[in-house]
């Protein structure tokens, strides 16, 4: 199979903390300190994703976007 693309979102927690989530992933995010960092974790969280994706059966999503809901 070849190489896909996949939407991150990034957050910053309250710690300092940068936060990568892969919505079209269900259950696959990370963290780290910097930013260089986070991006070489979740490259690397994808990957771990579609290696045990392959044993279980694709499973397809769509990321569609985001939203700010005032509440």
């Amino acid at each position: 199979m070849g190489k896909r693309k996949f939407n991150v979102v990034i957050e910053k927690d309250e710690d300092g903390f940068y936060i990568a989530t892969v919505p079209s992933l269900p259950g696959c995010h990370t963290q780290a300190k910097n930013l260089d960092e986070l991006m070489k974790r979740v490259k690397e969280a994808i990957e771990l994703y579609l290696e045990v994706e392959e044993e279980a059966g694709d499973v397809e999503t769509e990321f569609i976007g985001v939203q700010v809901v005032e509440a």
